[in-house]
Parts: C-alpha cells; structure tokens; sequence
C-alpha cells in the first residue's frame, strides 16, 4: 500500500515539477494546475485510501460451482446428455432494467461443465409472451439493444479487469468479443468456438462449447469471475444473475458472481494456429486512367499460445480486403475525424494499445500504420504475466509506396500495465516510428518520432468511481519544449447523480506520429453534471437533466472556444428516449477555416463567432421490427449564419433473416457570401440478408455529395467452418452526378484457422 502512495505521490511532485517549467502564464499555474490539479490529486489518493480499506469483492456470495462432465455432449440445444442433469443449475436472475430493485419476471436456468477440451454453458430462457422473437438477424455480433439474447461475461483471473463474453441472440447469431477497463467489450475480436439455439413455443435454448484454446487464462487458478445476461425484448427486461445496478450494463466486471472449479482447468501442452489465406482479385483505377490490375496474393498469421495466458501473433503481407468499410460522415469539423480500428490482426488485447490516454490524446492508434503502405511483417505478443501484469509488445514493418511517395517505416511499441489495489492500474508505454527507408526526392532516413507516457487508472471496487492520471511525452528530431500532455479526470456515477470533471494540457510541440492527437497546445476543462429521476408509476421510467461543457484555452490561458449543453433526458418504459438539448458555442478561430470544408474562402484567423443552438434527438424501442433514430438541429453557425440540420437512422427487419438499415443526413448552411446557402445530403442504405448464421450477404451504398462520391461495398461470406471464411468483395467509387467510376475491384479471398 505504502509502495504505491508512494509512486502516485512522487507522479504528482514530478508532475508540477514539469508543470512549472512549461512558458505558461502566472495565472496557469497559480488557478489551473497548483489549485485544480492538486484538489483532484488528493481526492483521487483519499479515495484510494478509503476504497482499499473497504474492498471486497460485491458478489462474492453468487457462487457457481462447475463439474467435470460424466459423458460427452453434442452442441445442438438439447439438453438430453447425461451430463446436463448431472451439472448444477442456477436460476433466480436479478433485473436491472426497467428497476433493479426485484427477480426478474421471466425465469432464465443457466447450466454449465467441461471436459479436457471444451467449457459448455447451457441456457433456457423462458418467455411468458406469445409470439415471434425480437432480433435483428442472423449476422454475428448483433446489437445487444435489439435482439432477445442470452450473453455471459468471464473474468478468468478473477480480476474485475478484462476477459471475454459469448453468447447468441434468440435465432442463433453469435456474440464473441473480448472485455477490458472493466466493463468494455470490443466485438470485433473473434475466435473459434461452436453453438446451437432451438426454439420452442414457451423458451429458448442456447448451448455452446467454447474451447480453453480460444482464451486465455493462468493454470491453477480454480476461481473465475461469471455473470449471465438475458435482454427480454417482450417483456421490455434486461436481468442478470448476480445483480447489476441499472446504471452500469451488465458486463461490468465489478459485479460477476464466482465460477468455482471442481479442479484446476485443463491446459493444453501446445496451442498453435495458422491461418493462412490465398486472394485473386482485379482492381482499375479510372481518375488515372489506369490499366487493369490482377491481384494473386498470398499470406497469413499465426497464433501461438507462449502461456495459456499469453499470445503470439505474426502476420506476413496481411490482406484486410474483407473488412467494412467506413460509415462516411459530412465533416464540418475544424480537425481530423477518428475512424475505428477494424483489423483483426490488431485487435486482440487491443485495449491495451487504443484505450492507452484519452478519445482524443491517443499516443498509439493502429489505423496509422498501413494506411497507405504495404504492411510486409508484423508480431504482437500480449497478455497476462500473471493476476496483476500486462503486456503487449507490437513490431511491424511496412514497404514504402511508389504510388504515395512514401517511404518504409517500422513501428515498435511496448505498453505494459500493472493492476494495484482492487480495480485500479498504472500503464506505461513507449512508442517509436522510425523510418527506414527514404521518400522519394528526400533524405528522411533515419528520422523517428517517439513517445513515452504513464497512466494511472482508477476504478473502484463498486464502479461508482472512475479516474485517471495521463503524462505523455514526445521526441521528434528539431522539436523540444511544449512537447508534453498532462491530463486526468475524476468520475462518480450512482442511481441518481452523475459527476464528471476533465482537465486536458497538450503542448504545442507534442507530436504523435503514429497516434491520433488532433489538436495541440491548448488547455481544456470538462465539467459534466446529471440528475436523474424515477416517477414511481406511469409511461415515463425515468428523466434527467444534464449539464456539460468543454471550454479550450490556449497556453497563455485565453480563451479560444468552448461548448456548453443543457440536456433534458426522458427515457420510457418501453427503453425509447427523447432528449432536448440547448447549445451555446463560442469560437475563435486559431486557423483559416471554411465552414462548409468545401474549399472556398476561409474565415479569417482570430475572428470570434458565438451562436445557440436547439437540438432533438428521438430514440425508438429496440423491440419493434421498425426502429428510428432521428435528430433535428436549428440555430447558429459561423459568421452569423444559420444551420439546420437533420440526421438519423431507420431501420426495418424481416426477421430473422433481412435487416435494413438507412443511415442520412441533411445540413442546410446559410452563411454571407461568398459561401451563401450551401446544402449537403448523404444518405447510406445498407442491407444485410443472412440464409444462415455461417452465410451472410451485405451491399452497402453511401451516397455523400459534399465529397461528390457515391461508394458501393458488396460481401459474400461463408463461414464453411468456425472462423475459417470464404469472401468475395465488390468495390467502387464514383462520381454521383453525372456518373462517373473513380475506381472499381473485385476481390475473392479464402481464409482457414488451422489449429495444431
């Protein structure tokens, strides 16, 4: 304990020491950082101090306890082997929404057991409503809000942190994904394992094997975190099996009950994968009246288990042909749009890379490296060391690009991440970018752009606080000074209030070459403030008002622009929402800035632009075949303009096999000339028809006339086998009007995961 008040302390000290040699005015260091900063250090320790000495695991009385199985079972939703009615049962699910304050109405019976191989989990899920079941489709990872489903989160180090959740929708669609910071799941990992959903006139069964080589866990620890999880769309019910307070979803680590092994869990002597992969295609450029390509490529990775607990991932000359596409936006922001990772090779353990700093402070974001040079090789080893270290340790090289004048470059990062007290972390991570070969008409070989920052997260043992502490610096060749980032904010979050203070400080000089930073030298406050509250009878479950406000300043503390929200919050029993907000802005522009980023003239540097604005946005139950999401702006804009904006998402479902979903927006601008009225439609329908849950058929249109490109991404899978895919994607870009092909490819690809 001592040990580490005493590095949290010395942070602090070391903090104001850097602080202190910053060129920033008096007034920054005698208001901002001496008063605020210290005020939030010493609740953040006090409440260290308190939560150690208080913790204690909260469902540590929820204890399921799992058996060897006495004979062999078949996935297939019945459950009728002799090792079911030999398994213990647990029932008596608790309901966290609409209240959490009683069991749940419909009865849910989880059974599990393992054999040296595989984990099984049986579930039944009762329903006492006549009728079809709600869900989306048959596609893999659904939207857990509009799907009847049954999902289950384990913690296998029984650490409150991270692990993984399986589960599947009422029709049969898988749900795979792996947990970090405690309560996030990221969707896009996947791996091998089997499942089985029958449906019956009064339940569902789901029933599914997942193979102890599909994640990852520490031999001779007998004692795994566990919860279940059933969304009742006809009974408008969401419930868990240790209780969940209705303010936190139910992956929240803090709250899983205990998954007791009879003995240890099986390991295996070796878990090796290659997943090698062949591609055909035929692409054609015609902007630059190029000639037709053939593409046949080959690659892969590989997959090897140093520790059951531990990964090594190597990809030669990956191919991400078969990843979706970006949902395009119209961008009237003044800095760079962030665009998710989608990559499966940087995906696993991913947290430990992209959650590193703040959604805007990242000092690593993958989506930089191969964005437009071949990636030739790369390796990833991440992990646990044990119950309280973490590591990931990436290498990757890239080709240069004739194309894009760019040179190679190699890219090495180290994070490592140490759990103390309960829930709590400190992380460290270095990031380095050399470039190894030179670019065209230049001499850049040599150059490097590197990184190094420490972390500390906070997360208390009942969630209600959260925090963090962020330290970063940058080294780039013929930059030094305001090369820092100091950041932290102090979270608490209960049934009925919410709190939420940010402070941000980013150098001028600081350089992320291989991160996403879109913004530098300013200082920033965060406040945020809600109040939320439960009629006890009638349509409406519960409304609140918020408050929140990001006010940016500059290093000398003059103020540049901020943002300042009071939301009105209405949420029903049937889960649809209706929220108000009024909106005041205030901008002064640092750079030239077109407001339409259509290219015409730009607004001058240092001019000042203040406006208001009405917002609406309505939210439809999940439970309907027809759902919406729709909201309309008026008010202001720059330079005494006026903007009226509407944008949403529709959706309409054929259940279980075809979903529709229309996503668009409209922004009608008008400003003084020389901009005058400028209008902007993007509309994007996309369809998704699934024959099966391994056979899936996607076409996605976005048509965005401020860009004047109108894309078409077409996908064919087959997933022949569990996480072996056979695709075939069309691709193409065009002028909408008159219509005009910018560029087109057809790709063919197999992949196979092979296990050793």
């Amino acid at each position: 304990m001592k040990f580490y008040l005493g590095i949290l302390f010395f942070a602090v000290i070391l903090s104001h020491r850097i602080i202190a040699g910053i060129n920033i005015k008096t007034a920054v260091l005698k208001i901002i950082y001496p008063l605020n900063l210290k005020i939030l250090f010493t609740l953040i320790v006090c409440c260290l101090l308190v939560f150690n000495a208080i913790a204690q695991k909260k469902n540590a009385g929820y204890q399921y306890h799992i058996r060897r199985a006495n004979s062999a079972i078949t996935v297939d939703g019945v459950m009728d082997e002799p090792a079911w009615m030999q398994a213990d049962s647990t029932s008596d699910f608790h309901m966290v929404l609409p209240m959490d304050t009683s069991l749940a109405k419909v009865p849910t019976v989880v059974r599990m057991t393992y054999d040296d191989k595989n984990l099984y989990i049986l579930a039944i899920c009762y329903t006492n409503i006549p009728g079809p079941y709600m869900v989306e489709s048959l596609k893999r990872d659904f939207s857990f809000q509009k799907n009847d489903n049954f999902i289950f989160f384990i913690d296998p180090f029984y650490a409150s942190t991270d692990g993984f959740t399986f589960g599947a929708n009422a029709e049969g669609a898988q749900w795979d994904g792996s947990m970090y910071a405690g309560v996030c799941v990221d969707l896009n990992w996947d791996n091998r394992w089997v499942s089985s959903v029958k449906n019956y006139p009064n339940k569902w069964v789901f029933e599914a094997a997942i193979p102890f080589k599909s994640i990852r866990y520490k031999k001779g620890i007998k004692e795994w975190g566990i919860n279940f999880s059933r969304n009742d769309l006809k009974g408008t019910e969401k419930s868990s099996w240790a209780p969940v307070p209705r303010q936190f979803p139910t992956a929240s680590l803090a709250y899983t009950g205990t998954l007791v092994w009879d003995e240890q869990p099986p390991t295996s002597s070796s878990n090796v994968s290659i997943i090698p992969y062949l591609l055909t295609g035929v692409s054609k450029d015609y902007q630059n009246k190029g000639q037709t390509e053939f593409k046949r490529e080959a690659g892969g990775d590989a997959k090897v288990s140093v520790t059951p607990s531990l990964n090594l991932d190597v990809t030669v000359n990956p191919d991400f042909s078969q990843v979706d596409v970006d949902q395009q936006v119209i961008n009237l922001n003044r800095y760079e749009l962030f665009f998710p990772e989608k990559r499966q090779f940087f995906l696993e353990n991913g947290d430990l890379f992209s959650n590193f700093g703040y959604s805007d402070i990242r000092p690593f974001f993958s989506r930089r490296i191969g964005l437009n040079q071949p990636i030739d090789f790369g390796t990833r080893l991440t992990g646990k060391l044990d119950k309280d270290w973490r590591i990931g340790l990436m290498d990757i090289q890239t080709g240069g690009s004739t194309a894009n004048d760019l040179g190679a470059d190699n890219y090495g990062i180290l994070t490592l991440q140490r759990r103390v007290f309960e829930r709590s972390n400190i992380g460290f991570m270095f990031v380095n970018k050399d470039f190894t070969g030179s670019t065209p008409g230049t001499n850049n070989s040599g150059n490097y752009n590197r990184n190094v920052g420490m972390e500390f997260n906070l997360a208390s043992n009942s969630n209600l606080w959260t925090g963090k502490l962020l330290a970063l610096k940058s080294f780039t060749p013929g930059e030094s000074g305001h090369d820092l980032v100091l950041a932290d904010h102090l979270q608490y979050v209960s049934k009925y209030w919410t709190f939420y203070m940010q402070e941000e400080y980013v150098g001028k000089n600081y350089n992320a070459a291989v991160g996403y930073v879109p913004r530098t030298g300013y200082v920033k406050l965060s406040p945020l403030v809600l109040r939320n509250f439960f009629p006890k009878k009638g349509d409406i479950l519960s409304y609140g008002l918020q408050f929140t406000s990001n006010y940016f300043f500059n290093e000398s503390l003059n103020r540049t622009d901020n943002e300042s929200v009071l939301s009105y919050i209405m949420t029903f029993r049937n889960r649809s929402t209706l929220t108000v907000s009024g909106i005041n802005d205030y901008v002064k522009l640092l750079l030239p800035f077109d407001p339409t980023n259509t290219g015409k003239d730009s607004l001058s540097v240092g001019s000042q632009h203040r406006y208001n604005t009405l917002d609406i946005l309505m939210v439809s139950k999940p439970q309907s075949v027809f759902t919406y999401q729709l909201e309309g702006t008026y008010g202001g804009y720059y330079d005494n303009g006026k903007r009226i904006s509407v944008t949403g998402q529709v959706g309409l479902r054929f259940q279980p096999y075809v979903n529709i979903a229309i996503n668009g927006s409209y922004q009608d601008l008008r400003l003084p000339q020389p901009y005058g009225t400028t209008r902007f439609t993007l509309i994007g329908p996309k369809v998704d028809v699934t024959f099966t849950n391994t056979l899936y058929f996607t076409t996605y249109v976005q048509y965005n006339d401020q860009q004047r490109n109108m894309n078409v991404n077409t996908r064919f899978q087959w997933r022949y086998k569990p996480a072996s895919d056979l695709f075939i994607v069309y691709g193409e870009n065009s002028m909408p009007s008159p219509y005009t092909p910018k560029n087109r490819q057809l790709v063919i690809k197999w992949t196979y995961w092979w296990n050793i």
